[in-house]
């Protein structure tokens, strides 16, 4: 059984083709369209704009999709508000014991869920159900794919400043569209427009003041750094409470199929609860992601009140910052900086406070035991139900401020002794290794072509003639005998690129054709050959002291699919790095899963240059400004290793077929590819019985 460590990227384009649900119509057809208004259904909205931007309506399309946008937002506000409120007026608490007790629990949960049709109704002007939308039109909304459109029309009706607010609002999620970026370029150019003056529409008020609080406090303005950590405090606290009550909306049952999912009465409820549950406790997680990221920033929410604590202390506030040191040990309490800072601030206190008085902040003093209720909740319902769950860590310790000590800005390390605080400095950890390279090559006729400081980085070679004409022209003859549409991406026919067909196939796939006889074997042996090739030379030139072993080999063929070629903006592969998730906006790659952590170098072994497109480009860690460009062609290897160092993506192949050798090595044998290891004994039986079948003139594919 294969085990395939290909996981494909997020699919992010500037302008996709008409999607099946909002493509333009057979006819024109206006009165069947739907008119924008208070309670018209967002998706409905969407999909009219997006069908009058295609039949070139472009007054229609920007109507239509602001529509789309306000629709979508009241849509939202809507249910946090209905929601609150009927947990206002129908709470859910039992009178007391009696042979009915449950009854009252009941009716007030039938009270709250007809409080909450009947606000939603109110308010939307129709039944909720009208706006029940599919989880494409869902995925679209939170990519931010209606901007892609929007900016789109407002170009074509010459309204350039609003464009340029639709592209910066579309880029904020998706900085790794460098089209994207030069599109905000060149209408910044036409208008004049500041980067001050561009606005994100779908700006979170909580992340916007944290960021206003760190740059104030880094310019040692502690008054203003304060202004903004608390009022991102007071919007973090308000979007919480809106995000637990989105969670409350429909679940997904995946353990079950749902149409004939027959759960009694406190079953369906458990699951259901748990379900929303899970996602409540989670709300922590989103909360702390920006747009368009994967990972969120590290010990987002006690960062507040670490940096709150000294601020305090800077302007004199000894109290408040003795409320903010002690509720950030609410959620780190053995940090041995803040508890030596906890003792200092007490001794600044004057003798008449009582210093036992002076608790965590209630805020998070609230959040916290709310927070630990529903750990336990969980953790119980998951050894009762019997499902599997796992507390995350919330609150990454290492996730921390940069500045000397903990000790705020403009306070010197002498002034820091002096007034007692801890010098102790948090770094975030992290394994050095000695890197290095320029070792041999190994085999003859390879050419040298760049090395890293050529290729504008850390750990990069080029060579030439690892593979002869020949070679490449038998490879690409095996590939058409084994490749399979969606092999290595779960299935997926385009994973990355909706323009793009990908095919793949891997060494004992190679094998195992050549055993049947579908290909011819000496060309399934020259597959793993090749790899194996490629790996001695990886393992030499960056001069390891340690084994490299594989983790993952495939070949891959993209293919631009025709017809859709022409408003192509996107990329075949977005800009990533291999071995952990690339966060552009932080310039950090977050060695976590579900990336492939255990990945150490990587290689790419091209066999054909005859198509268009498929540059193979280096970036830095922005995901934006390219470092290095290579044009594949017969033979030549790209290497380098697989960390943040070395982020890297593929151009659109718009015309043509690409393929390559795709290779992922590791230095950790625990991790070392089972189906390369599958191929290296049927490769060691194959060697050991060659010159015996010779001699009896047996057929190797008779041997399975």
């Amino acid at each position: 059984m294969r085990e395939r460590l290909w996981a494909g990227a997020l699919l992010l384009l500037l302008l996709p083709p008409p999607p099946p649900w909002g493509g333009p119509p057979a006819s024109p057809a206006r009165a069947q369209e739907p008119q924008p208004g208070p309670g018209q259904p967002f998706d409905a909205l969407y999909a009219s704009g997006v069908a009058a931007y295609y039949r070139g309506d472009y007054a229609r399309a920007a109507r239509d999709l602001e529509a789309a946008l306000h629709g979508h937002r009241r849509l939202r506000d809507t249910r946090a508000r209905c929601s609150r409120h009927c947990a206002a007026r129908r709470p859910l608490a039992p009178p007391g014991a009696g042979p009915a007790a449950e009854l009252p629990f009941f009716r007030a949960l039938l009270e709250r869920a007809r409080c909450c049709r009947r606000c939603e109704s109110q308010r939307l002007g129709g039944p909720a159900s009208r706006h029940r939308v599919s989880e494409d039109v869902r995925s679209d909304f939170q990519r931010r794919v209606p901007y892609n459109y929007l900016q789109r029309a407002y170009v074509k009706l010459n309204q350039l400043e609003k464009a340029v607010e639709a592209a910066h609002t579309f880029f904020v999620a998706n900085p790794e569209h460098m089209e994207m970026q030069q599109d905000l370029e060149n209408y910044r150019t036409m208008t004049g427009v500041e980067d001050f003056q561009v606005v994100d529409r779908e700006a979170k008020p909580h992340l916007e003041s944290y960021s206003a609080g760190v740059k104030h406090y880094e310019a040692d303005d502690f008054e203003l750094a304060i202004k903004y950590f608390e009022q991102a405090l007071r919007e973090y606290f308000i979007e919480d409470m809106e995000c637990r009550a989105l969670c409350e909306g429909p679940q997904r049952f995946e353990e079950y199929e749902y149409l004939v999912y027959k759960a009694g009465l406190y079953e369906a409820i458990a699951d259901h609860y748990v379900q929303v549950l899970v996602c409540q406790h989670e709300c922590v997680r989103e909360l702390a992601t920006r747009p368009g990221r994967l990972s969120p920033i590290e010990n987002f929410l006690p960062l507040h009140y670490d940096y709150l604590q000294f601020a305090y202390y800077r302007v004199g506030e000894y109290t408040k910052a003795l409320e903010c040191a002690k509720a950030y040990l609410l959620l780190h309490p053995d940090d041995d900086d803040v508890l030596d800072n906890v003792d200092y601030y007490e001794s600044l206190l004057d003798d008449s406070i009582d210093r036992e008085s002076i608790e965590a902040r209630e805020d998070l003093a609230m959040f916290v035991k709310r927070h630990k209720m529903e750990s336990d909740l969980l953790k119980s319902a998951a050894e009762g139900l019997g499902f599997s769950y796992t507390e995350p860590n919330y609150w990454i310790r290492y996730g921390g401020r940069q500045d000397e000590n903990r000790v705020p800005s403009g306070v010197n390390a002498d002034e820091a002794e002096v007034h007692g605080l801890s010098m102790g400095k948090k770094t975030s950890p992290k394994t050095e290794q000695d890197l290095r390279e320029g070792g041999p090559l190994l085999y003859e006729n390879i050419t040298f072509v760049y090395n890293s400081e050529q290729l504008n980085g850390t750990q990069r070679v080029l060579l030439d003639n690892v593979l002869s004409e020949e070679q490449c022209r038998e490879l690409h003859s095996v590939a058409s005998g084994i490749m399979l549409v969606g092999d290595g991406y779960r299935g997926k026919t385009s994973p990355h690129t909706p323009n793009e067909k990908f095919e793949g196939a891997t060494v004992l796939k190679a094998l195992k054709f050549g055993y049947e006889g579908r290909v011819p074997l000496k060309s399934a042996r020259l597959f793993y050959d090749i790899s194996e090739k490629a790996r001695k030379i990886v393992e030499s030139y960056f001069m390891l002291n340690a084994t490299l072993y594989f983790s993952y080999t495939h070949m891959v063929c993209r293919t631009a699919l025709s017809g859709q070629q022409d408003r192509r903006n996107d990329l075949s592969h977005p800009i990533h790095a291999d071995n952990c998730l690339l966060d552009p906006e932080a310039n950090e790659c977050w060695k976590e899963p579900p990336a492939y952590t255990f990945r150490d170098y990587s290689a790419l072994l091209y066999m054909n240059d005859d198509f268009e497109g498929g540059e193979f480009i280096f970036t830095e860690m922005d995901a934006k400004t390219v470092t290095a460009s290579i044009k594949p062609k017969c033979g030549r290897m790209v290497s380098f290793s697989s960390g943040g160092e070395n982020p890297h993506g593929v151009k659109a192949v718009t015309k043509g077929q690409r393929c390559a050798v795709a290779l992922w090595f590791t230095l950790d044998p625990l991790y070392r590819e089972l189906e390369r290891i599958q191929a290296d004994e049927v490769i060691a039986i194959l060697d050991q019985e060659q010159q015996g079948k010779h001699e009896l003139n047996i057929n190797p594919r008779d041997e399975l």
